[in-house]
């Protein structure tokens, strides 16, 4: 991996990469900000290039043995330590290896950690970092490095430390060997261990624009690029969870069907058919219910721009366009906010375990209502 693979951050880039070129990388680093944001990747990169016995306009070249036992989770002086669960004879990080390394396959530029409790085959229990693991941790970092010149401990969630691993740790953490560096990883540095925090020099990794998303989804994906940004623009700059609704399904097609249905049946008033279409969707059970109900939600705010013409406000895919060019018309000032809320009211009540059936027949009776003011 090399720095260009992370998406954005260039500021946070270019002040890590100063900090190894000149010698002033600290022992230990903390890597912090939003779920979705290539932290991990990272961190990768910042092990590899520090390793890396031919670096090259800032970048780890990607060719030297270093570079390539990187590359293959083979570096002697690059260890890993993340949340596992504590079973029978599974007591360190290194019992969990090779789930560790399909992790970091499958998830190479952003980190899931829905996917990671898959590969744990989670049983309901929550990972956690345990006391044994910091046995495991000193012991590592108190042997002389292979080949290079630091050892590298990469920490993934160090906010999931117990209170016994985290203490155990802070004294190594305080008074390193001279030739051990730790990157700390967080998606919640606010519940760190404020002793361990206050010892590592924080760089925040912020959330992506929309348009990094986008583009991302465009190079990996092929993706039309109107039809990217559409997918990247619910996720707030998190491009793991667009990624995970375009690899794992395909709901956002249905759900525009049975948005075009609704409305179609609304603006005709055809209450039978109304009645159907409540009872199909509650039939899809509560969180799916309640995921159509907020894309539709959405499509209503999509729809009012459309109607003004403000082509810069809207995220629309190519199929969704092509329906809003005509309905978009019924989406006015005096009808938004109140079929807006309604499409909400209905997600909340189902939320509040409502019967879907007659919340969503309701909703709709009134988007009848709506629909033509």
């Amino acid at each position: 991996m090399k720095f260009s693979d992370i998406l954005g951050n260039e500021q946070a880039i270019n002040r890590i990469r100063r900090l190894i070129d000149t010698n002033r990388l600290p022992h230990a680093i903390l890597l912090h900000g939003q779920p979705g944001v290539p932290k991990l990747a990272m961190a990768r990169v910042m092990a590899q290039y520090i390793h890396c016995t031919n670096r090259h306009n800032g970048e780890p070249c990607g060719e030297c043995p270093s570079c390539r036992q990187h590359q293959s989770h083979n570096n002697t002086d690059l260890f890993f330590s993340f949340p596992y669960i504590k079973k029978d004879k599974l007591l360190v990080c290194d019992d969990y290896i090779d789930e560790w390394r399909e992790l970091l396959d499958d998830c190479p530029i952003v980190e899931d950690y829905n996917h990671w409790l898959r590969l744990l085959k989670n049983d309901n229990s929550q990972p956690k970092i345990y006391v044994n693991e910091s046995d495991a941790i000193i012991h590592k970092m108190s042997l002389t490095s292979m080949a290079k010149r630091y050892k590298i401990l990469i920490m993934w969630l160090p906010e999931k430390m117990n209170e016994d691993c985290a203490n155990k740790l802070l004294k190594l953490i305080e008074e390193p060997y001279d030739d051990c560096k730790f990157i700390l990883v967080s998606d919640n540095s606010q519940d760190i261990l404020t002793t361990i925090y206050s010892r590592t020099q924080q760089v925040e990794l912020k959330r992506l624009s929309t348009e990094d998303v986008a583009n991302y989804l465009v190079s990996k994906y092929q993706l039309d690029h109107q039809d990217a940004v559409a997918m990247a623009a619910p996720f707030d700059g998190n491009v793991m969870e667009a990624e995970r609704t375009l690899k794992e399904n395909n709901e956002n097609a249905e759900f525009h069907k049975y948005f075009m249905e609704l409305m179609r049946l609304a603006y005709s008033r055809n209450i039978p058919a109304l009645k159907q279409w409540s009872e199909n969707i509650a039939d899809m059970k509560r969180e799916k219910s309640r995921r159509f109900l907020a894309y539709s939600a959405r499509q209503i705010r999509e729809n009012f721009f459309y109607n003004l013409h403000i082509p810069e406000l809207n995220y629309l895919t190519r199929d969704e366009e092509k329906f809003s060019s005509r309905f978009s018309p019924f989406i006015n000032e005096l009808n938004v906010e109140r079929i807006y809320n309604e499409l909400n009211q209905a997600e909340t009540d189902i939320q509040g375990n409502g019967n879907a059936r007659i919340i969503l027949f309701d909703m709709a009776i009134q988007i009848t209502i709506l629909i033509k003011v």
